[in-house]
């Protein structure tokens, strides 16, 4: 008969750990219809936008998107589309505009701030950026068309500090 591997042991001798598998969540969200420059040149959401972004926040919110950090672009409607997936999802969460989120912003970026991230983050923010962000995330090529849904969400989920991420769902506006 032979005899069974020994337990792996720390230094003090007793059974080690194996070591803890963090997931986290990232959720991407384009922000929702907004009015033209024409009508309001601070091109807040429209009224059906605002409508299908509130939609889109409790549909996230029953599958279980609870960021504890949301962050927008700081335009206008990319905030509006942050706010309602905020108050849907997680109210208690961290809410800022922050920098690397403009449309023409280099999807890199983003995907370097996201490494080794432990929470989970909701990202409002707009295209071509969005698309070629999650182009970036799942596939390690910044393509610059990836399917993403205009006014939706994509959830992506990484186990390995950002390395590589999932695709877990999407939400069609």
């Amino acid at each position: 008969m032979g005899s069974a591997a020994p337990e792996p042991r720390n230094g003090n001798g007793a059974a080690a750990s194996s070591p803890v598998v963090h997931q986290v969540h990232l959720f991407l969200v384009h922000h929702g219809d907004a009015v033209g420059p024409d009508i309001d040149p601070r091109r807040p959401l429209s009224s059906e936008g605002r409508k299908a972004v509130e939609r889109a926040a409790e549909d996230a919110a029953v599958r279980g998107a609870r960021p504890t950090v949301v962050w927008h672009s700081g335009k206008l409607r990319a905030r509006q589309t942050a706010e309602a997936f905020w108050r849907a999802c997680n109210a208690l969460a961290e809410f800022a505009a922050t920098r690397d989120l403009q449309p023409d912003d280099p999807p890199g970026w983003m995907r370097d701030r996201l490494r080794d991230e432990r929470r989970d983050i909701l990202i409002a923010g707009h295209f071509p950026h969005l698309p070629r962000l999650l182009a970036l995330l799942l596939t390690g090529a910044d393509e610059a068309l990836a399917s993403f849904p205009l006014h939706g969400v994509v959830a992506l989920e990484t186990a390995d500090g950002g390395e590589t991420w999932r695709e877990a769902w999407r939400i069609r506006a």
